[in-house]
C-alpha cells in the first residue's frame, strides 16, 4: 500500500531536504564523521615531527661542514690531507696518544678528542662567512663514527694515561699501543678537520674564492696548524684581505732575511716586532700606482704577505712546515714549486736551540732526552794543589 503525499506536502519535503544539504556537507566533511578523512590531516604532523628530528640530529655546528662540496675549492683535498697526514706534521696513530705540549688527547693525524664547542665572533664586518668552531664529539659525528666508540677511546686513554703517570712515558709506547680506530676511520676525521680548516680559511680571507689554488692549500694549512692563534698575526690578516689602513705595516726591510732567536716549541705566537716598521712609508700616488703593471702590483703584494710570516716566531720553530706553506703564496708557484720553496728556505733561518740553564723551560721541559746529566749547565771548577791535598787527606 503506497502513501501518497499531496502535491503541497510534496514541495513542503523537497523544500527541507534543500535546506538540510549543507548541513549534511558540514557534518562529512568533519573529522569524526569518517576516519578516511582524517588520515590525510592526521599524516602531516608525523612528516613535521620527522624533519624536526632529522634536523635536530644534525647538530648546526657541523652543518657547513656536511654540506662541503670539493668543487669549491680549487685545490686537491685529498692532496691536502696527504700533506696533513706527513710524519713531517702530525704523525698518523690509530690509537689515542698525549700532546706533547698539553698531554691532551690526540688521535690519527693530530686530531683532538675532547675540545669544547667554542664561540669564535667574526671580528671582520666585510666577511660574510662565520667561523666554524664545533666539539670534537660533533667533527666525530661529522666523520660519521660512532660516538658510542668515542667514549671508550677517552676511556681507554685515561686508562693509560693513569698507567704511565706521565704523557713522557706514554708517548714512549705509542708504537705497541693496540691500534682503537682504522685506517679509514683516520682519513674521515682528517677529512673533516680538513674542511673545518678550509672553512675558517674562509672566515679570516675574505677573497678565498679568488685565491690561487696553492695559496688556497697554503692558508688552510695555516688555519689547521695554529687554528684560533691564527687571529694574532693581525698585519698577516690585514694584508691577505687587502685592508689598506693596516697592509703598510708589512713595508718592512728590503730584505726578506730576519734577525733574532725564536723559541723552538711552544704555541704559535703573533708576528715578532721586526714586522712593524718605525715609520709608515709615504702613499704612492694614483697616478704612479697606474702606471705600474698589473703582475708587478701583484707580486709586491704578495711578497709582504711571504714576508709577514717569515718575522714571525712561528716560521723559525716549525721552520720546515713554513716553507712549505710561505712558497705557496707565491702567485708563480705552480709554475715553479721547487723554485719558490728555496727562495723561502734561502731566507728562513731557524731557531736556535739553546742548551743548560740558560735553555727556554718550555724547551727543556718538552725534550725526550735528559742531555743535562751528559753536559752539566756548569763547567767543572778547576782543580788546585789545596783541593787535591784534602782530597788525598
Amino acid at each position: 500500500m503506497r502513501m501518497r503525499i499531496a502535491p503541497r506536502g510534496r514541495k513542503i519535503l523537497l523544500f527541507a531536504m534543500a535546506a538540510a544539504l549543507p548541513a549534511m556537507a558540514q557534518i562529512a566533511a568533519s573529522p569524526n564523521s569518517d576516519p578516511a578523512a582524517v588520515q590525510p590531516s592526521s599524516s602531516a604532523p608525523t612528516v613535521s615531527a620527522a624533519t624536526n628530528t632529522e634536523s635536530a640530529a644534525t647538530p648546526a655546528a657541523i652543518a657547513p661542514l656536511i654540506a662541503f662540496r670539493d668543487s669549491e675549492i680549487k685545490f686537491s683535498l685529498p692532496q691536502l690531507m696527504g700533506l696533513l697526514r706527513d710524519r713531517r706534521h702530525e704523525g698518523w696513530v690509530l690509537a689515542a696518544y698525549p700532546d706533547p705540549k698539553t698531554s691532551r688527547p690526540l688521535i690519527g693525524a693530530g686530531f683532538s678528542l675532547d675540545l669544547p664547542e667554542r664561540q669564535h665572533p667574526q671580528p671582520d664586518p666585510l666577511n660574510p662567512h662565520a667561523f666554524v668552531e664545533p666539539s670534537s664529539a660533533q667533527l666525530w659525528q661529522a666523520a660519521g663514527l660512532d660516538p658510542a666508540r668515542l667514549t671508550l677511546v677517552l676511556d681507554e686513554f685515561n686508562q693509560h694515561l693513569a698507567t704511565y703517570r706521565t704523557s713522557k712515558r706514554y708517548r714512549r709506547r705509542i708504537p705497541a699501543l693496540p691500534p682503537e680506530i682504522t685506517d679509514d676511520d683516520a682519513s674521515a676525521l682528517l677529512r673533516i678537520s680538513a674542511i673545518q680548516a678550509i672553512e675558517n680559511a674562509r672566515a679570516y680571507c675574505r677573497n678565498f674564492d679568488q685565491l690561487t689554488g696553492p695559496q688556497q692549500m697554503a692558508l688552510s694549512q695555516l688555519v689547521y696548524q695554529m687554528g684560533v692563534n691564527l687571529q694574532e698575526f693581525g698585519t698577516f690578516l690585514s694584508l691577505i684581505n687587502n685592508d689598506p689602513a693596516l697592509a703598510t705595516a708589512a713595508a718592512v726591510a728590503p730584505s726578506l732575511a730576519v734577525a733574532g732567536p725564536a723559541p723552538a716549541i711552544g704555541p704559535p705566537q703573533p708576528p715578532v716586532a721586526t714586522e712593524t716598521p718605525t715609520s709608515p712609508p709615504a702613499p704612492t700616488p694614483a697616478s704612479s700606482i697606474a702606471s705600474i703593471p698589473a703582475s708587478s702590483i701583484d707580486a709586491e703584494h704578495w711578497h709582504d704577505v711571504q714576508q709577514s710570516l717569515i718575522a714571525s716566531q712561528w716560521a723559525r720553530a716549525y721552520r720546515v712546515r713554513a716553507t712549505a706553506v710561505i712558497a705557496m703564496l707565491d702567485p708563480e708557484y705552480a709554475a715553479d714549486p721547487a723554485g719558490s720553496e728555496a727562495r723561502i728556505a734561502a731566507v728562513l733561518r731557524p731557531a736556535v736551540h739553546r742548551r743548560g740553564r740558560h735553555a727556554p723551560p718550555a724547551l727543556r721541559a718538552a725534550s725526550y732526552h735528559s742531555r743535562d746529566s751528559h753536559h752539566p749547565a756548569h763547567p767543572a771548577a778547576p782543580k788546585t794543589a789545596a783541593s787535591s791535598a784534602r782530597r788525598k787527606a
